[in-house]
């Protein structure tokens, strides 16, 4: 009999060993994953008053955040103690059942350190004077620094090359 004669039970096991070899190496071949994380500055707030809440237009904008990252839901969202910060994330996090993660916006490396060990996709609601550095950070491309008009911008920092895109809320 020869080497495929009978049943053929050792070409089977020959071809399923090669699979599963073949299988094994792709997989270990593949760069690790890296969750898409989005950046937004708090949405409007009135200039000049220390934690304001959101202005009409602010609480708009996080209506339109909601539907913005609705094909790519947040898993965990991390916004900072201040009320502007919770409001903006506030109609997102409710649509999704999810607890807002208080992050301390003088403590960039350690929120960079948070979002760097989670699983999935992840929203982080900045400010004005935070929101670079983060980006720079997570290794994204630096945005400028921002004025107090400069409201409604997203940046999806991504993938193993750190890919930064930006978008604006309302477009």
């Amino acid at each position: 009999m020869g080497l495929c004669g009978g049943s053929g039970v050792w070409m089977k096991t020959f071809l399923i060993a090669l699979l599963l070899a073949t299988i094994g190496c792709t997989t270990l071949r593949q760069p690790p994953l890296r969750p898409d994380i989005y950046v937004v500055r708090h949405l409007h707030t009135p200039e000049g008053v220390k934690d304001p809440d959101l202005t009409d237009q602010g609480r708009r904008y996080a209506l339109l955040l909601v539907e913005k990252l609705r094909r790519d839901p947040p898993d965990v969202i991390y916004v900072s103690s201040t009320k502007r910060a919770q409001q903006t994330a506030g109609p997102l996090a409710k649509r999704l059942n999810l607890t807002p993660k208080i992050y301390n916006p003088a403590d960039t490396p350690g929120l960079v350190n948070s979002v760097q060990h989670e699983p999935g996709t992840v929203l982080i609601v900045g400010h004005s004077n935070t929101v670079p550095e983060i980006i720079d950070r997570l290794g994204g491309q630096r945005p400028a620094d921002l004025d107090h008009e400069d409201f409604a911008d997203i940046w999806h920092v991504t993938g193993p090359a750190h890919a930064t895109s930006r978008v604006k809320l309302g477009d």
